[in-house]
């Protein structure tokens, strides 16, 4: 189900975890060549992509909110 990044927040290991509207977080890294997201380095670039929408699995397994 695809769902639109609301906000932003980092992991324990201060990689950029997007924080969606349906209340799950979903890791939104830049890890070439596996995952090519350059926008997620610069503060611009997470503010551009601010309610573009991510699939979330979790919404589809029916998987309990990570925040309110």
């Amino acid at each position: 189900m695809k769902q639109p990044i609301i906000g932003y927040t980092k992991d324990e290991e201060s990689h950029w975890v997007a924080k969606l509207a349906c209340g799950h977080h979903q890791h939104v890294r830049h890890d070439p060549p596996w995952t090519n997201r350059p926008w997620v380095t610069t503060q611009e670039g997470r503010e551009r992509h601010k309610n573009v929408e991510l699939e979330c699995k979790k919404c589809d397994q029916g998987v309990v909110r990570d925040f309110l």
